[in-house]
């Protein structure tokens, strides 16, 4: 009876402090006009690009930034796997396909871009070798 109590508090835990990492631009901008809050936009390359595994490591999975991503953005990540393990459905490769198309044409990675609620480019950074802190200020500071 304790392991089953044990597990599902475990459970809950880690949902409570899952991000919600959307794949649609257009559910973004839905939630974000609704919510008041910026479209953090990620594009990943989630198996190959060392640096966005960095980023995914550090500061992705931090407390810090988990707990302002919660009050101030919509989280979008655009993945681009290579390993054919880790393929997205054809459907999602397209969607992320078509975001890099329109704000990634250079093929940065890993690129972040903040997003008004309309889809509208307010500011882009990429890797930096700073703590989940530092990155979460620099992210503050896109904001216009």
């Amino acid at each position: 009876m304790k392991k089953i109590i044990v597990t599902v508090v475990l459970f809950v835990a880690t949902i409570s402090f899952a991000q919600n990492w959307n794949n649609s631009l257009e559910d973004a901008k839905t939630m974000a006009a609704k919510e008041n809050k910026k479209i953090l936009l990620v594009f990943s390359g989630s198996d190959w690009c060392a640096p966005c595994m960095k980023l995914e490591k550090t500061v992705w999975k931090s407390d810090v930034f988990k707990k302002e991503a919660e009050s101030k953005w919509v989280l979008i990540k655009a993945d681009f796997p290579k390993k054919k393990a880790n393929q997205l459905p054809a459907e999602q490769t397209e969607i992320n396909k078509k975001l890099a198309e329109k704000y990634n044409k250079e093929g940065n990675f890993p690129l972040v871009v903040l997003l008004d609620e309309k889809g509208k480019v307010q500011g882009m950074t990429g890797f930096k070798n700073v703590s989940a802190e530092e990155y979460v200020k620099l992210l503050n500071s896109l904001q216009k």
